[in-house]
């Protein structure tokens, strides 16, 4: 049977298609193509193992088919914009919550999967007062929609696996980092000095600090997690520490040769947050993955500087 990846023309779920035919196993991908790309497959496309389906998670007529024949989901499928500027309510709610309903419904009446692994995110936790933060911190108040709507997802999930005979395992990640990447903090400092090498804005006051997480531990994270024998099990993946925002900014400078550029802080909102919703102080706590066998091999300023150099090729 195969692995269906959803939202698998995306960032993570790009990475993690690679890793599922590195071993082997067939995979269906289905994607909308809004955030993202074919580009991210082409490795893929000529693999007698792999499959591709462009349609949308809130089409649920199709969805009984897409599932049908594949005992294992990756669920990456998401609207992963926390900045309430780019992404309205109403998108967080169909894209995220709308759409995992839908799929959670075929697969209750497909009965096939033996598990679906979702990526949860670290901003269900709100603002944490325990750093680094435990997977049974709470109570968990999100301040950001894209949080919340993930939150309501995780209870689903749960619920569902419970109910329907599946394994659930949810995975709440940290920043995650790497090629492929097309939005975050990284991707926009690159691409603000490609159009201005004179200075950089940095949105806040520069202080915000947060556990980047390369995409190659994320993907090793998941293959790890999903091997748990528990029902409903729920994982922190990040790196063992964090870094700043005016760190993260030194380091695209340093590697787009722009040493010289000034950084310009907006000030934020919140005390110096980026935006309404931003967590300002983010770290995660992964013993219990660690407990699993998994070690991530890179540090939060590593992975900031491999991604720097990757989107700096890449713009």
């Amino acid at each position: 049977m195969k692995a269906l990846v959803t939202g698998g023309a995306g960032f993570i779920g790009s990475n993690i298609v690679d890793s599922l035919l590195a071993k082997g196993k067939p995979v269906r991908v289905i994607d909308n193509l809004t955030s993202g790309s074919l580009e991210n497959l082409s490795q893929c496309l000529d693999n007698n193992l792999f499959e591709f389906i462009e349609a949308d998670l809130l089409d649920k007529e199709n969805l009984i088919d897409v599932v049908k024949g594949c005992d294992e989901i990756y669920h990456l499928a998401a609207n992963p914009e926390v900045n309430a500027k780019k992404a309205t309510p109403e998108e967080h709610f169909k894209q995220n919550i709308e759409a995992t309903y839908n799929l959670l419904e075929a697969m209750r009446v497909c009965g096939d999967q033996k598990f679906i692994a979702f990526a949860s995110t670290s901003t269900v936790y709100g603002e944490a007062e325990q750093l680094p933060t435990r997977e049974d911190y709470g109570p968990l108040v999100p301040i950001s929609l894209y949080g919340a709507s993930k939150l309501a997802c995780e209870g689903l999930l749960s619920a569902y696996a419970s109910m329907y005979g599946f394994k659930a395992a949810i995975f709440r990640l940290a920043n995650v980092v790497g090629p492929r990447s097309n939005h975050g903090v990284i991707y926009d400092f690159v691409h603000k000095l490609r159009a201005n090498p004179d200075f950089l804005e940095v949105l806040g006051d520069g202080s915000q600090s947060k556990s980047y997480l390369y995409i190659d531990d994320c993907v090793s994270g998941f293959m790890y997690g999903v091997q748990s024998d528990e029902k409903v099990a729920i994982y922190n993946i990040g790196s063992e520490d964090r870094t700043n925002v005016l760190a993260i900014a030194e380091t695209v400078k340093k590697e787009m040769g722009l040493s010289s550029a000034e950084i310009r802080l907006t000030g934020g909102v919140d005390g110096g947050r980026g935006w309404k919703g931003d967590v300002k102080i983010m770290q995660l706590d992964m013993n219990r993955l660690k407990g699993a066998g998994w070690f991530p091999k890179y540090g939060s300023a590593e992975a900031v500087r491999l991604t720097a150099k990757s989107v700096i090729a890449t713009a």
